[in-house]
C-alpha cells in the first residue's frame, strides 16, 4: 500500500474510533455497581430466586405461591401482543421474580411481545411483504418471509395430496409426501424474490419504506428431494424439453420449465428453516427452482407434465412477461433474477438521532451465483466504496454487507451496487429506462433491479428519492 493511502486509512480509522468512542451514555462505577448489586434475600443458602423447598416444587404444592405464577401466565381475555407472541406481566425485578414455567405457551414458542414486526399488506391482499429493515443475518424467519398468491392459500391435507409425474416418460409415477421423505433429502439456503419486486419504483418513487420497496424477496434454507432424482425414477423419453408444473390452489396456478433446470439444481420442497413449509410458501410440497422469479416455483405442487414444447400458459404470456416499451414487443421466459442490493439501515422512514458514526448495512443477491463485491456511495453516486461482505457467502442467497460512515449531518445520498461472481454489476434507473423504454403505464416493470436511493436531511430523517426526480 502506498504510503499516502496508508495514512488516509490510518486517519479514516481515527476518526472512527473517535466516533464509536462517543456512542452510548457514560455512568460512575457506583452506578454500575448499583445496576448490578445483589441485595440481601431469604435465599442465600441457594442460588434460586426461590424460598420453598425442592420438595415443595417437585410435588406441585406452594408452587403458585412460591413464585407468583398467576401473574406469570399468558392473559388472553385483554392480549395487545403483536402476532406470534404472548402478553405477559412485565416483572418489576426479574432477579427477585422466578420466571414463567415451561409451556405455558403451549410448547411450539413465541416471540417476545416486544417485538412487532410483521408482514404488511396491500389491499388487494394477495402479498406479504418482509420487513427487511429490520432484519439481521440474512435468513428470514419463517413467519415474516414474504408470500405471494394469485388464489388465496390453500387448506391442504398432506396424507391426501399426491404429486403426479407424467407426460414424456417412461413410467408414470404418483408421490405422496410420505414417499419424497424417504428419498434422500438436501438441505439448500437460498433466497426467493417475486420479479415484481420494486417494479413500481421504476419511473419514481412510490414506496416510503424497505419493507414496500424490496419486501417480495426473502431467504430461507429449503429442505427437499432434488427434482432430477424423481425424474431419474420415471425416466425421461427422447425429445423431451420441458416440463409443465402445476400447483393445487385455486388459481391453478401454471408455469412451464426447461428440462436443463430440472435437471439441474431444482428442488422438491417440504421444508423450511428446519420445520414443515408453511402454508403460505405451498404446505404439503412446492418446486424450488433456485435463483429464478418466485412465481415459478409453484407451490401446493400436485402436477409436473413432461412435453417437448414450452406451454405457453397464462402467467407466462398475459403476465410474467417483459414489456419493451419502445418496440411494443415483450420478452417472455426471463427466468433469473439478476444481481440486486438495497440498503436496510439507514433506511425510509427511520431518523438518525444526529451527526457521528453509522455503520450502513443492507442486504445483497443474485440469481447467477455468489455476490462478489458491493460498493456503497453516501454522495449519489458520485464515488462509490467497497463494503465488507459478512460470512457466509453463499450461492443464490441473500448476503448481508457493512460499511463504516461518519455523517457529518448534511444533507445525503446513500446507495449500494451489488456485483455478482459472473461480473454482472447492478444497474441504474436509466439504463433500465434505456434498455427496455420508460413505463408510463400498463404492466408492472418486473425485473426491476435498479440501483436504490436513500436521502438523508440534515435532521436526520430518511426517505425514497428517485434519481429522475
Amino acid at each position: 500500500m502506498h504510503y499516502t493511502d496508508s495514512k488516509r486509512l490510518d486517519a479514516k480509522i481515527r476518526a472512527i474510533e473517535d466516533a464509536l468512542s462517543r456512542i452510548g451514555e457514560p455512568i460512575t462505577e457506583a452506578q454500575a455497581k448499583s445496576v448490578a448489586a445483589l441485595e440481601d434475600c431469604e435465599c442465600k443458602d441457594g442460588m434460586f430466586a426461590l424460598a420453598t423447598s425442592r420438595r415443595q416444587l417437585l410435588s406441585g404444592t406452594g408452587l403458585i405461591a412460591a413464585v407468583g405464577m398467576t401473574a406469570m401466565l399468558p392473559r388472553t381475555a385483554d392480549a395487545k401482543a403483536p402476532p406470534g407472541a404472548v402478553e405477559y406481566p412485565v416483572q418489576g425485578d426479574s432477579t427477585k421474580e422466578q420466571g414463567r414455567i415451561l409451556g405455558v405457551d403451549g410448547g411450539y414458542g413465541s416471540r417476545s411481545q416486544f417485538e412487532t414486526e410483521v408482514r404488511s399488506t396491500y389491499p388487494q391482499k394477495t402479498a406479504g411483504y418482509s420487513p427487511l429493515q429490520n432484519s439481521y443475518g440474512t435468513i428470514t424467519p419463517s413467519g415474516l418471509h414474504y408470500e405471494r398468491h394469485h388464489g388465496g392459500i390453500p387448506n391442504i391435507d398432506p396424507a391426501r395430496h399426491r404429486l403426479v409425474i407424467h407426460g414424456m416418460v417412461d413410467r408414470p409415477i404418483k408421490y405422496s409426501l410420505a414417499d419424497l421423505k424417504r428419498f434422500p433429502t438436501v438441505s439448500r439456503t437460498y433466497f426467493l424474490e417475486c420479479s415484481g419486486t420494486t417494479g413500481s419504483e421504476i419511473m419514481k418513487a412510490n414506496r416510503s419504506t424497505v419493507q414496500g420497496t424490496h419486501g417480495l424477496v426473502s431467504t430461507s434454507e429449503w429442505t427437499g428431494v432434488p427434482l432430477s432424482t424423481l425424474l431419474r425414477q420415471t425416466g425421461l423419453k427422447p425429445g423431451a424439453a420441458w416440463v409443465l408444473a402445476e400447483g393445487a390452489d385455486a388459481a391453478v396456478m401454471t408455469r412451464s420449465v426447461p428440462i436443463d433446470k430440472c435437471l439441474s439444481d431444482a428442488l422438491i420442497v417440504f421444508a423450511q428453516n428446519g420445520e414443515a413449509m408453511r402454508p403460505e410458501q405451498g404446505y404439503p410440497m412446492r418446486l424450488f427452482l433456485p435463483g429464478w422469479e418466485g412465481n415459478i416455483s409453484i407451490k401446493w405442487l400436485r402436477r409436473l407434465e413432461v412435453s417437448d414444447k414450452p406451454y405457453y400458459t397464462r402467467e407466462e404470456t398475459s403476465k410474467y412477461s417483459d414489456l419493451i416499451t419502445t418496440t411494443g414487443k415483450a420478452r417472455i421466459f426471463t427466468f433469473t433474477m439478476e444481481a440486486k442490493s438495497v440498503i436496510t439501515f439507514p433506511s425510509g422512514e427511520m431518523k438518525l438521532p444526529g451527526a457521528g458514526f453509522y455503520e450502513i448495512t443492507g442486504l445483497a443477491w443474485s440469481g447467477r451465483g455468489k455476490i462478489a463485491r458491493v460498493e456503497v456511495s453516501t454522495d449519489g453516486g458520485k464515488s462509490w466504496n467497497l463494503a465488507s461482505l459478512q460470512d457466509p457467502v453463499l450461492t443464490i442467497s441473500q448476503t448481508r454487507f457493512r460499511f463504516p460512515w461518519i455523517w457529518d449531518g448534511k444533507p445525503a445520498v446513500i446507495q449500494s451496487r451489488a456485483t455478482d461472481e459472473t461480473g454482472y454489476s447492478q444497474p441504474t434507473h436509466q439504463q433500465l429506462i434505456a434498455e427496455r423504454g420508460p413505463l408510463e403505464s400498463g404492466s408492472l416493470f418486473y425485473h426491476m433491479n435498479a440501483i436504490q436511493s436513500w436521502g438523508i436531511a440534515a435532521d436526520g430523517s430518511v426517505k425514497n428519492v428517485h434519481p429522475l426526480g
